[in-house]
């Protein structure tokens, strides 16, 4: 039977527990807020559908997440150069990452919603935001429960 070696007194079984969980949890939090951001974006979107000169703003959400939990290539980084900046991870995505939407017809007033590709990206994303809150939920339940022991 494997021995397990002791790290300042703690089997370092458990680290590596914590240490997974405690990513998983980073990671689906991340998801989170950058679900969260991209609800905001695309509500914007369908708010401004009737506003002239108006241009449909989404984030890549899978470059969005890579970024936010550092799988993002090294040069693409985003890093805090000065004490009173957000942290990179804190889920905001800067201007630069917001992505235009292309008009799949062309409009007078040069607005680019379009409704129908609004409408289903944010059915879209309110299931991914639910859904991804609901894993949050039920890993907090379990480890509440093997804490306790039930």
């Amino acid at each position: 039977m494997p021995t397990i070696a002791t790290q300042r007194g703690h089997p370092s079984g458990h680290l590596i527990m914590m240490d997974r969980l405690t990513n998983s949890l980073n990671f689906q939090t991340q998801a989170l807020l950058l679900r969260s951001e991209r609800q905001r974006l695309i509500a914007s979107n369908i708010a401004n559908a009737d506003t002239p000169g108006y241009q449909a703003r989404d984030m890549d959400f899978g470059a969005a997440l890579r970024e936010a939990t550092g799988a993002a290539t090294p040069g693409n980084a985003l890093s805090a150069t000065q004490a009173g900046h957000l942290s990179p991870t804190a889920g905001a995505r800067s201007e630069a990452g917001l992505k235009y939407a292309t008009p799949s017809q062309t409009n007078l007033d040069s607005n680019t919603v379009d409704m129908d590709r609004e409408r289903a990206a944010f059915a879209d994303n309110a299931v991914h935001y639910e859904a991804t809150l609901r894993f949050i939920n039920g890993s907090v339940r379990t480890m509440l429960s093997a804490i306790t022991g039930q």
